[in-house]
């Protein structure tokens, strides 16, 4: 089928898909109180996963964390308590990166070891009451994620064809990124698998501190239905609650996003070192 033609039966269900995300987010949203799992229960869940493949596993934790609490913390609750696991809340970064490490190993001990691999632009440090010591060196952009390769390949090009592909403006020493623009978000749908990671691109008049990626979430495909598992809510200094870790259509979602596009990251059970594919030039800061 031609894009064209299915971009606009794509408009044509535009309402029928924003009614779903709209009862999706209710049901959500009405979801009873979340108690995150035990230490025992994550290490009798990440037995009982082993046999899957990693990104069935990736999205089976994202999905464990739904109905937690949004984490309103600007800094993010995590790095505040100076603690690798935070369980009681969760923001797009945290949800990520939990996620992503209870799947790549198989007891809870592992997966803080993990923890100061993936999310460190260098390597975190724990003090011996198990604090961490430079979160000061944190991936505080998403953008250096990917760049790191430790958080999966970059396929956002093979997933559309190649005249579909956008480019926007950088920030922070970053040149030209190439991404999947909103409107043909759709058309990647097909190609997606469960575990892959999203990286929704922020349109350049609405960065902040210079801040190229704007959300993160998870994939979780279900036969012929893609999903995305992210942490809805909304950064506040007072620290009101503000929403909550949900499963949506991913088709309803990126209907009505509020992003430019997307850049689309996959693991494997060997990670990738090679460069990211959508960041065209990286000079220094």
């Amino acid at each position: 089928m031609y894009p064209w033609l299915v971009l606009s039966y794509n408009k044509i269900m535009v309402s029928f898909i924003r009614i779903n995300l709209v009862f999706a987010l209710l049901v959500a949203f009405v979801a009873p109180a979340h108690a995150f799992l035990t230490e025992d229960q994550i290490a009798g869940r990440q037995k009982e996963m082993a046999s899957m493949d990693l990104g069935a596993r990736i999205a089976g934790w994202a999905e464990a964390f739904i109905g937690t609490p949004y984490d309103p913390d600007p800094l993010g609750a995590y790095v505040t308590l100076k603690s690798i696991v935070a369980d009681k809340s969760a923001d797009c970064m945290y949800l990520t990166f939990r996620s992503v490490e209870l799947a790549a190993t198989t007891t809870p001990a592992d997966a803080v070891q993990a923890a100061l691999d993936k999310r460190f632009l260098t390597r975190g440090k724990l003090a011996p009451d198990g604090t961490v010591l430079n979160y000061d060196e944190r991936f505080q952009y998403a953008m250096d994620m990917i760049s790191s390769n430790k958080w999966g390949s970059d396929i956002t090009a093979a997933l559309v064809p190649a005249s579909i592909i956008a480019e926007v403006p950088g920030s922070r020493g970053y040149g030209l990124v190439s991404i999947i623009p909103a409107d043909a978000v759709l058309l990647a749908l097909p190609g997606m698998q469960s575990g892959d990671i999203v990286f929704f691109v922020k349109k350049p008049s609405r960065r902040v501190v210079g801040e190229i990626i704007g959300h993160i979430g998870i994939v979780k495909r279900e036969a012929e239905e893609v999903y995305l598992i992210h942490a809805s809510g909304r950064k506040n200094s007072q620290g009101k609650p503000s929403g909550i870790v949900v499963k949506v259509p991913f088709a309803a979602y990126a209907l009505d996003m509020p992003f430019k596009g997307v850049l689309i990251t996959r693991l494997s059970e060997k990670p990738s070192r090679q460069p990211a594919q959508s960041v065209k030039i990286k000079q220094p800061n």
